[in-house]
């Protein structure tokens, strides 16, 4: 039986009426545990939550100097965003500098993630399309890598050499030999780690100097894109967005699907993953943001931050029927 830890509670009233238990570590600049919870050796699939890996070697390469591409879209490149006009419009105009268009998006067809977007978009009759997507910012990255590297345009094939680059960048970084793949949402392969190489690839971020070589510059470029620009990484409303702007550039934060959550903290050398066993993002939010209030990046007693970390359950009638909390021992 995998080993997990119990690390959040929904509570209603006086009585725990669920909870949801995982995996958790942090990991240190020298890719050493300091605290992990659960199996850390349990394989994961990570989803969305190392897009910043994925993107490494568009920037370790050259090839996003090549193309001439600015912060805003480094932090596009790593986003899982909520499909607001100003995601679409970013999208659009940076398939625009590559002479491509959407049908040269791989990713699929998906509706905003955005309430308001959504809505907007039913109100006037439109139909969602590719820019809509999550990761479009992420398949951008990549048909900008496929360019540079003068590859065709399958570039979700694990053996095109834009998912050969990644992989490659995700074994250096995590310090694991590749240990397969699940094919994501968009199509792309998601290559899997365990939750300590995981930990470690993440603190490879937190540790990473300017002046270093290739592939560090690339990942210091990458962490402070996301944090300079919290909106496009996910969008109003989003634990990304709203967990970055509260820690004041102290972490670059990313979700990912079936309850992944990563942190980078730069300041300390330190990066933090989780992953809830259930998959349940209510569980992940919580988790993600009581380890960074124990780490000090964040503020247990900022609303934005509470909303997270005990957010309220209401009813029907909007009475507040209990809460959303981190369980008694996590983190300890």
């Amino acid at each position: 039986m995998v080993q997990t830890e119990r690390m959040v509670d929904v509570i209603r009233g006086p009585i725990c009426e669920s909870w949801h238990s995982g995996f958790a570590v942090v990991t240190n600049a020298a890719g050493e545990v300091v605290e992990g919870w659960g199996d850390l050796d349990h394989v994961i699939l990570p989803r969305s939550a190392v897009k910043m890996m994925q993107a490494l070697p568009l920037v370790a390469s050259g090839a996003a100097d090549r193309a001439g591409l600015d912060d805003s879209q480094l932090a596009f490149a790593c986003a899982s965003h909520n499909g607001d006009p100003v995601h679409v419009a970013k999208a659009r105009a940076w398939l625009e500098t590559l002479g491509l268009g959407e049908d040269d998006l791989i990713c699929g067809v998906q509706k905003p993630m955005g309430d308001k977007a959504r809505h907007d978009m039913l109100r006037a009759g439109e139909t969602p399309c590719r820019v809509h997507n999550n990761c479009s910012g992420k398949h951008c990255g990549f048909l900008t890598l496929s360019q540079d590297l003068k590859a065709d345009g399958d570039y979700v094939n694990p053996d095109h050499p834009v998912q050969v680059a990644i992989r490659e960048a995700i074994e250096a970084v995590t310090g694991e030999a590749s240990l397969g793949y699940g094919i994501d949402g968009c199509s792309a392969p998601n290559y899997a780690a365990t939750v300590r190489g995981l930990g470690r690839g993440l603190a490879y971020f937190a540790a990473a100097r300017a002046d270093g070589d290739a592939m560090a510059r690339a990942a210091v470029r990458l962490r402070e894109a996301m944090m300079a620009h919290p909106v496009l990484v996910a969008g109003e409303g989003r634990a990304c967005t709203d967990l970055m702007r509260a820690a004041g550039g102290k972490a670059a934060i990313k979700t990912g699907a079936e309850g992944v959550f990563t942190a980078i903290l730069p300041d300390q050398g330190l990066g933090v993953a989780v992953k809830i066993a259930d998959g349940a993002t209510r569980a992940s939010e919580c988790a993600i943001a009581a380890l960074l209030v124990k780490l000090g990046v964040l503020d247990g007693n900022d609303p934005v931050v509470k909303k997270r970390l005990n957010p309220e359950v209401p009813n029907f009638a909007g009475i507040i029927t209990g809460e959303i909390r981190p369980y008694a021992g996590f983190p300890a």
